[in-house]
């Protein structure tokens, strides 16, 4: 028998136990590919539930505006329809799945444009904030003590001064109970405030 021959039904490769066959190369790249494919499926996935859970804080914040807020914001018919009635809810698993639903219908929305007008109207919400408080100051000085009715008049040249005495005078001589005459002081200086600046 020579070198080259082998008994019948013996396989030559059993003669070198640590040679392997070649990997199919279609199955080596079957599975790179799918080594490849899952991580891009993942981030698939996850990018679609944080783009979802800002939808959700988005139409919460919708849901938290007042009705003269919401007025001043250019919504889709079906979404403010969406939103109305998450406040009229009362249970909270209806607002949860209704706040949901409003998540699904700002998928098809310019969500930047509302983003645009949320921002734009907190800003109004913060100017009238600190113009309230501005007021509530004057208020204050204006029955404390006199100078201040000098400046409030260098500040407002245009105020009906007499009206305005009048008015300190009347919130001062007010019974600690008697909260009109302090009303009645602050909303003529909030008009006066208006009238200087159409915007308070």
């Amino acid at each position: 028998m020579t070198p080259s021959s082998c008994p019948e039904g013996r396989n030559p490769e059993s003669r070198n136990p640590g040679r392997r066959k070649p990997a199919d190369s279609n199955q080596a790249g079957g599975a790179q590919a799918e080594d490849t494919e899952a991580p891009a499926a993942q981030g698939s996935k996850t990018s679609r539930k944080k783009e979802a859970e800002q939808l959700q804080q988005l139409g919460q914040q919708l849901t938290e505006l007042k009705a003269d807020q919401l007025q001043q914001l250019t919504l889709e018919p079906q979404l403010l329809a969406a939103v109305l009635d998450h406040q009229r809810f009362k249970s909270r698993e209806a607002r949860r799945r209704q706040l949901q639903y409003i998540g699904r219908i700002m998928r098809e929305l310019d969500t930047d444009s509302i983003v645009e007008q949320m921002q734009r109207l907190s800003g109004r919400s913060a100017a009238a904030q600190y113009q309230f408080q501005q007021l509530e100051r004057w208020r204050a000085a204006l029955l404390s003590n006199n100078q201040s009715l000098t400046d409030f008049v260098d500040a407002y040249p245009h105020v009906d001064r007499q009206r305005l005495r009048a008015l300190i005078k009347q919130a001062r001589q007010a019974d600690a109970d008697d909260k009109k005459a302090p009303r009645a002081l602050f909303r003529f200086l909030r008009e006066t405030a208006a009238q200087a600046d159409p915007q308070v």
